[in-house]
Formats: C-alpha cells, sequence, structure tokens
C-alpha cells in the first residue's frame, strides 16, 4: 500500500520540497496522479494506495521518526509515506517488490538517495537477510500487503534481532485477531503475544485508499518483549515444542481441547489429563479460550512430546481416521 502528504497542515510528507506546493490528496488527486504515470494497483501484490491526509498524519505521529533513527519500510509504494519518515530525519531502509514502483521511487527520491538518508532495495522482503538489511536497533513502519501480513509477522518476531517496535498498517480482521483476548485466541495470536505487546491504535475506513479495498484497516504498534533475543523466554526445542502444541489445539479449534490434543499429538488420554489437571484447566475447554501462559505451562506439563511425525504418516493417519469414520457411518446406516 502507498501514501501521500499532509495538506491540511501545509507539511509535505512526499517529493514537495522547499518553496513547492504539496500536491492535494484525496482520492480523485490519487487517481489522476497514477492514471498520469501510467500506473495501475496491482490486485495480486493486495495495491491500495492511501489518499487520506489525516490518516497519513496519524501513521507518521506514531511512528515519530527523528533523527538517528533506523528504519525499515515494507512496499513503500508510491514513497509519501518514505518521504514523511526522511522528513523527520530518520535514516530508512525500504524494500518494494514492484519494479514500477521501485523505479519511480528512486527517481522522486534520488537526492536521498544519493546522500545515504534512504537505501532503496528492490525485491521481496521475505528473501531478504533482516541482520545483513539493518543494523539493530531499528523499527518497522509500513503499510503492509495483506496477502503477506502472517509470514512478515513470522519473519520480524520469529527471528533475532527483531525490531525494537513495528507499527503496522494491516486489514482491520487480523489487528482484531493478534490483540485478541482469551476466548477470541488464535494461532497467530498466541505467536504475536508470545513475542511481543500489540494495541490497536486506530481504525482505517475503506474510503481512505485508491481503490477502495474490501475491508477496512487498522494501524498497530507492536513492541517485542525481546529485540536482540538476548533472554530467550524458551530454548529452540522448547519453543518447537510449544508451536507443536498450540498448532495441535488450532487444527481443531472447535473440539473439546482434551480430545484435541489426544488425537494431534498422539499422547495417551490418562498424560493428557494429568497435564491438564496439572495446569488447572478444564479439558472441556476450547483451544481459542487459553491464554498464552496457559499454552506455555501446558508444554511443560506435556513434556516429553512424542516424535513429530512425518508429513507422510501425519496423511496416513489422517486417512486412517477418515476411513474408520466412514466404516462407522456405515455400519450405522445399515442398522
Amino acid at each position: 500500500m502507498s501514501e501521500s502528504p499532509d495538506t491540511k497542515s501545509g507539511r509535505s510528507a512526499g517529493a514537495a520540497g522547499p518553496g513547492r506546493p504539496a500536491p492535494r490528496l484525496d482520492p480523485l488527486a490519487v487517481r489522476r496522479q497514477l492514471r498520469g504515470e501510467g500506473i495501475t494497483a496491482r490486485h495480486s501484490m493486495s495495491q491500495n494506495f492511501l489518499a487520506d491526509p489525516d490518516v497519513l498524519q496519524s501513521i507518521l505521529d506514531l511512528a515519530a521518526p527523528e533523527p538517528g533513527r533506523r528504519i525499515l519500510e515494507v512496499g513503500p509504494g508510491l514513497g509519501i509515506l518514505t518521504g514523511g519518515l526522511l522528513a523527520g530525519g530518520a535514516t530508512v531502509t525500504a524494500v518494494e517488490l514492484d519494479k514500477r514502483l521501485a523505479g519511480r521511487l528512486s527517481r522522486v527520491q534520488e537526492a536521498a538517495i544519493a546522500s545515504g538518508a534512504l537505501t532503496l532495495v528492490q525485491g521481496d522482503i521475505l528473501d531478504q537477510k533482516i541482520a545483513e538489511l539493518m543494523a539493530p536497533p531499528f523499527e518497522v513502519v509500513a503499510n503492509v500487503p495483506y496477502h503477506i501480513t502472517s509470514p512478515i509477522l513470522h519473519r520480524f518476531l520469529g527471528t533475532a534481532p527483531r525490531p525494537s517496535r513495528l507499527v503496522l498498517m494491516v486489514q482491520r480482521e487480523v489487528a482484531e485477531r493478534i490483540s485478541a483476548a482469551p476466548g477470541d485466541m488464535s494461532y497467530l495470536s498466541v505467536f504475536v503475544q508470545f513475542h511481543a505487546s500489540v494495541r490497536i491504535a486506530f481504525v482505517v475506513p475503506r474510503e481512505a485508499f485508491e481503490p477502495a479495498p474490501e475491508v477496512e484497516s487498522a494501524v498497530v504498534e507492536i513492541v517485542p518483549l525481546d529485540p536482540p533475543g538476548e533472554r530467550p523466554r524458551l530454548d529452540a526445542a522448547e519453543e518447537q515444542d510449544l508451536w507443536r502444541v498450540v498448532q495441535a489445539g488450532f487444527r481443531e479449534r472447535r473440539k473439546m481441547l482434551r480430545n484435541v490434543l489426544v488425537r494431534q499429538l498422539a499422547v495417551p488420554g490418562a498424560r493428557v489429563d494429568a497435564a491438564l489437571a496439572a495446569c488447572s484447566i478444564v479439558g472441556e475447554r476450547r483451544p481459542q479460550t487459553l491464554s498464552v501462559g496457559e499454552w506455555l505451562a501446558l508444554r511443560v506439563a506435556l513434556e516429553p512430546l512424542p516424535e513429530a511425525m512425518s508429513p507422510a504418516e501425519a496423511a496416513a493417519k489422517a486417512q486412517s481416521a477418515r476411513s474408520r469414520a466412514v466404516s462407522v457411518g456405515a455400519k450405522k446406516s445399515r442398522r
């Protein structure tokens, strides 16, 4: 997604320099700019261009760029948020997948690139080695392409060094999911909240974009609990087991947790019952009702876990379960 300048406050977050008035910002102006430059938003890349100066300024206010701060921007698009971050004095590294938009940004911000204030990388953020791209501490400020939101969260939170903070525009549904309380949790909720604190800063209506997306958006602020990864809460093997347990639970999120764990982890029922009792978790609860702390306790109580099945073994087990279900159904029908 991309952004445009704030004309109401008289400040420009775009390429307009001293003595040059910033272009008026509204959906029609953005539409004219795109048409004039022969640019069309690509649905396959989740491209929707921000066309609301108040929303843009709210993002910049939350990001609070200033000299000495290093910011990684994902998908700069038209580069107007990029300009706002640079205007605040931050050093920006922008990663843009679309060759058209990367080429445009290199022309618009030629001076910033020459001075070293802006580093432009044309490529997929998921292919970049973040440790080589950014020197910590750094922050991430981005209008995230919605179709890669989950992979981006895993990339920035799942490995160190992590950003010291992330200010992200995401789909509102995703924002509500990752900030959910027990009762509405998902695997992604547990993953994000294990690694970071998260809050929804503000909601962004569909009409703030050109073209308007089908859903509302929201800006979230995510603060990792341990950005440098110096004090991990679990070692690598323990964390792997944690995600095995959580993923097992959410494979059948509407079922009773006790039965789900028995089926998905291949752990005897008596062991699952004992583990749940040790954590004071009622077996009839559903996975979405557990807090991060309860998942952590459950991982400990279930140790040692049996070896993980290979994909082929898991597929064979699922097929066997389906076959048994069909057989039982056939017997019932004959009765």
